[in-house]
C-alpha cells in the first residue's frame, strides 16, 4: 500500500514522525481516515483514540488531545496538546481523573463547570480505552 509522511507534535517534543499508510482519528465532525493522496483539508481534532497504520501495515494506537490536523500534498501533520502511547498511560491517575469529572458532573453549580467536567470525563475515558488495547 502506498504510504505518506505523517508527523504529530505535541508543545513539548516531536509525538511522531514517519511514513504511514493510514491514520485514523476523531474530529469536531466525526472520524476519519486519511490514506496517501487523500485531499487537501484542515480540521480540529478532538481528544480520542489515533489509529497510525505504518508503514509495514502494523496499527499503534494512542491518546491525543484537541489539535489540528493538516494534510498536504507533500505532509500530513497533527499539532496537538497531548499525546501518549498506551504505555505512557497512568491508569491510576486517568481512573481518578475520570471519578473527579463525574462527581463534578453530578454535583457542579455551573454551565462552565459541568462542560469542562464533561471534557475531562472524555479524555479520561478515552486515555482508559488506550491503555487496554495496549
Amino acid at each position: 500500500m502506498k504510504t505518506f509522511p505523517f508527523e504529530m507534535d505535541t508543545p513539548y517534543h516531536r509525538f511522531f514522525s514517519g511514513q504511514v499508510e493510514a491514520i485514523t482519528l476523531t474530529l469536531s465532525d466525526g472520524d476519519i481516515t486519511v490514506y496517501a493522496d487523500h485531499s487537501f483539508f484542515v480540521a480540529p481534532v478532538v481528544a480520542g483514540l489515533i489509529r497510525i497504520k505504518d508503514k509495514n501495515g502494523n496499527w499503534k494506537n494512542a491518546f491525543v488531545g484537541d489539535g489540528v490536523l493538516e494534510v498536504k500534498s507533500h505532509t500530513t501533520f497533527l499539532m496537538t496538546d497531548t499525546a501518549e502511547w498506551p504505555e505512557e498511560i497512568d491508569r491510576e491517575q486517568a481512573e481518578a481523573s475520570l471519578a473527579e469529572a463525574e462527581e463534578t458532573i453530578s454535583t457542579g453549580t455551573f454551565k462552565f463547570e459541568i462542560d469542562s467536567a464533561k471534557a475531562e470525563a472524555r479524555r479520561a475515558k478515552f486515555r482508559l480505552k488506550v491503555k487496554e488495547m495496549g
